[in-house]
């Protein structure tokens, strides 16, 4: 076998679900991602075992597929399943979808969201969405496979104190009514 033929076997891209012993691997790669979109380290709060819970527990949240090149991780893509009203057909939100920069410009992202949408169709699902940040490249990517921006939808968020205080409001009223 010529060197040439050596090289690119070894560089061969492999989608695979992960497994239970890629929790690691899977928070590593989380950590990659927060520095890309230059967020600090510690606002990362998952751990393994959130991961082995959440994603391999008895209840499900989340499924994972990790892409390796030449044996080596270099991506994954978290997603689970949404629902639409108006169409009456589950689908798939992808949370995180992630390529390590040494891997990139190899298809590796393409390969990752294509197995992403192969499970949605398999499934009779309707639709794949996911956000990105606005000034992040891989806009261009998304674009050029096929996806479309929904520039009349923008996405809120409810979480720590507010999410609290909502809550709260809604027991009391809840035990005010009984």
């Amino acid at each position: 076998m010529s060197n040439t033929q050596h090289e690119l076997r070894n560089d061969a891209v492999r989608v695979r679900p992960a497994t239970p012993a890629d929790a690691p691997v899977i928070i590593q790669l989380i950590r990659e991602l927060a520095v890309y979109e230059r967020e600090p380290l510690t606002s990362v709060k998952a751990t393994e075992a959130d991961i082995l819970r959440d994603g391999f527990g008895s209840e499900r949240r989340f499924e994972c597929l990790l892409v390796e090149v030449g044996g080596r991780p270099a991506g994954f893509a978290l997603f689970f399943h949404n629902y639409s009203t108006w169409e009456g057909r589950a689908g798939l939100y992808v949370e995180d979808l992630y390529v390590s920069e040494w891997a990139r410009g190899r298809n590796v992202g393409r390969r990752l969201l294509g197995e992403v949408a192969a499970i949605a169709e398999a499934r009779g699902y309707q639709r794949v969405d996911l956000a990105v940040l606005e000034w992040n490249p891989a806009r261009g990517f998304y674009e050029r496979i096929g996806m479309v921006e929904m520039k009349t939808w923008r996405p809120y968020r409810l979480r720590g104190e507010a999410l609290a205080g909502l809550a709260a409001e809604a027991r009391a009223a809840a035990e005010r009514s009984r």
